[in-house]
């Protein structure tokens, strides 16, 4: 169940901020903050936590820095923290000054259960800003990279390029301001960081460039986890307010943040999955050659023998529908690049041939409606007539009235040419001639009425001098839900590269942002809500669909679901299904979805040969089936290791 305890953390590391409320100079009151915050991030299961710039002395001090007294405290907090520290199974990130060789550094000092693991100096000072921090701190960066010193007593390393590493991760430490440096310290990612402590000292404006967005820039960039806790309540307000700010990002994801401005102690933490941090990074030859060529630099690696925590479930949202943006803006801003890519894509295709027709074969389903809609949108964009757009319904054994006069009255209302010609005739006739029972409703009986429905489009296409259009999404090629040679093929598939779970919201943003009639309106909403079916078998007595694609193959949005973790972050099934259980909780009971994921494995892989003589088609996702590109796979490749996982399990 998702809630038990996780034995296996599926590559899921719980990681914190922690934003103590400080009072400038005073390290005894701040030290106790501190304490709070540590034993609550025990509490909560966090690996990993990190504190704000010079937290143990607060960050305004000013010249305050400079006094003997202060930094002497300093450090007598620190070896009381050390002590307090030695039952408590977390690894802190302590921003404090650090007097070293008789210079005075803004370093964090990174340590476990008592013991001091490595101190790291800020690279680089600024006279900008906040508070002249040149006027008091050396820059870290002229520190020498094997260097030590003697800190509480014990004999540690001091380097701007040291690494962390537990037994679940490689981390790393940079400050607030570095991020505004010309060139970013990128260089921790690329000797391994799979995720980056920020100590911040940032102070509070209302400019565009926030931290925040800098944050989001700088994972994103660096395929990594960015963790960052920045000063606030109790800090000098001499000059500068500071908020007191917690973001925890996984690539461009905010998994956790903390608002600002708060008047208490404050802790934030999520889950970073670094297993999928480095399947991206695997799969992004940029970044694999980037990291090849950093060498300019030799980095120490420090191994912390912490023990992984274990944690309730996750706490963190899993996506339950990927490939949709929950928030409203992203999702139009999505559907008018997809249908920006379909277009143009077509429309290249349109211009590259000198073809002036299409046809296209609309069954009143999303995926034909979809694409007459794109195909419009082309020929509109052309400035070609629409009349040059031969629509064509091809009823069958299986068509419904429901479906059959919507294919119609779209087709007549948005102007283009409507054809009929039914397959019934030419489907019997084929039964008879390779003698096969019309009464066996079987994949012959099937399959034969979708080759019959190819073969029209693409000998109407021959004799108009026309392009024929392909209907299938993405969804339904990796499930390989087409008849081969049938639905299968076509001149140009335009919704190769979308999701069955997409369309919808793309047709609902077509009624939104295109010049329609309020009856075109009501025919799309009919068609969004009418059940998915192939309609190869015959129709109920009273004409309804009796053939539900859903009830055969299983769910689109789980399948999906599985598509998008599979491809775009390569987990393995125990994590898909985990994941799964964690974003459909109350939706599908967990051994409907292990059912389902069984048979998304057997699918895929069994039908790779469809996938491999794909015709050609846009590419809209982050993920392709293209075999020129997208997946390059066999046809012949064994799913013995995917599913035998599920047998494995049974047997425990």
């Amino acid at each position: 169940m998702v809630n038990d305890v996780l034995k296996n953390n599926f590559g899921f590391v719980r990681v914190g901020a922690a934003v103590p409320m400080v009072k400038v100079a005073n390290v005894t009151h701040n030290l106790a903050q501190i304490k709070i915050l540590l034993k609550s991030a025990e509490k909560e299961c966090v690996e990993v936590v990190v504190f704000p710039e010079l937290a143990l002395t607060g960050a305004t001090c000013g010249d305050l820095f400079f006094q003997q007294t202060l930094l002497e405290s300093a450090q007598r907090a620190l070896a009381e923290l050390l002590e307090f520290s030695a039952t408590i199974n977390v690894v802190g990130v302590l921003g404090m000054p650090l007097l070293f060789n008789g210079r005075l550094y803004n370093v964090a000092v990174v340590f476990h259960k008592g013991k001091i693991c490595g101190v790291v100096p800020k690279s680089s000072t600024h006279n900008v800003s906040e508070g002249d921090e040149q006027r008091r701190f050396c820059q870290g960066n002229a520190i020498a990279e094997d260097s030590e010193m003697n800190l509480c007593n014990q004999q540690v390393k001091i380097a701007t390029d040291l690494l962390f590493e537990t037994p679940t991760m490689r981390f790393a430490v940079d400050f607030g301001s570095d991020l505004y440096a010309v060139t970013p310290p990128r260089r921790h990612v690329l000797n391994g960081a799979e995720v980056v402590f920020n100590l911040s000292a940032l102070a509070a404006t209302t400019d565009v460039d926030t931290l925040e967005l800098r944050l989001r820039h700088q994972a994103l960039q660096c395929v990594s986890g960015y963790v960052s806790a920045s000063v606030g309540f109790g800090e000098s307000s001499t000059d500068m307010v500071f908020s007191g700010q917690t973001f925890i990002f996984e690539n461009e994801q905010l998994l956790a943040s903390t608002s600002g401005f708060a008047l208490d102690n404050q802790l934030s933490f999520a889950e970073i999955d670094v297993e999928r941090i480095r399947n991206v990074r695997r799969r992004n030859n940029a970044f694999c050659n980037a990291a090849t060529n950093c060498r300019e630099t030799k980095t120490a690696v420090v191994f912390i023998n912490s023990s992984k925590p274990s944690f309730n479930g996750i706490s963190r949202k899993i996506d339950a529908h990927p490939f949709i943006p929950s928030d409203t803006e992203m999702l139009n801003s999505k559907c008018a690049k997809a249908y920006a890519i379909q277009l143009h894509g077509l429309l290249t295709r349109l211009a590259h041939t000198s073809i002036q027709k299409a046809v296209i074969g609309i069954s009143g389903g999303l995926d034909s409606t979809w694409a007459l809609l794109v195909t419009i949108g082309t020929f509109d964009k052309l400035g070609i007539d629409r009349k040059n757009i031969i629509a064509i319904t091809m009823p069958g054994f299986g068509t419904s009235d429901r479906t059959h006069s919507n294919a119609e009255q779209l087709i007549r209302e948005m102007g283009v040419t409507f054809r009929e010609i039914s397959i019934t005739k030419a489907c019997l006739q084929h039964f008879e001639d390779i003698a096969h029972d019309a009464d066996a409703h079987d994949t012959t009986y099937e399959n034969t009425q979708a080759r019959e429905r190819t073969q029209i489009l693409m000998d109407v296409a021959n004799k108009e001098n026309a392009l024929v259009i392909g209907t299938g999404d993405m969804s339904e090629l990796a499930l390989g839900w087409a008849t081969y040679n049938g639905d299968h093929m076509s001149m140009y598939g335009v919704n190769a590269g979308i999701t069955k779970t997409l369309i919808p919201y793309l047709i609902k943003w077509y009624v939104k942002n295109e010049p329609i009639t309020a009856s075109v309106t009501t025919i799309l909403f009919d068609i969004i809500n009418t059940p998915i079916s192939p309609e190869l078998l015959p129709a109920t007595n009273n004409g309804n669909i009796a053939q539900k694609t859903e009830d055969l193959v299983g769910p689109y949005e789980l399948h999906d679901f599985f598509l998008y973790h599979f491809l775009n972050n390569g987990s393995s099934p125990q994590k898909i299904q985990f994941l799964a259980e964690h974003a459909f909780s109350g939706v599908f009971e967990k051994k409907e979805i292990e059912k389902w994921l069984k048979n998304f494995f057997r699918r895929f892989f069994a039908q790779q040969f469809k996938r491999s003589c794909l015709p050609d088609g846009p590419k809209v996702e982050s993920v392709s089936l293209s075999p020129r590109g997208g997946l390059l796979m066999p046809s012949d490749a064994s799913n013995n290791e995917w599913l035998n996982v599920f047998s494995n399990k049974n047997n425990e």
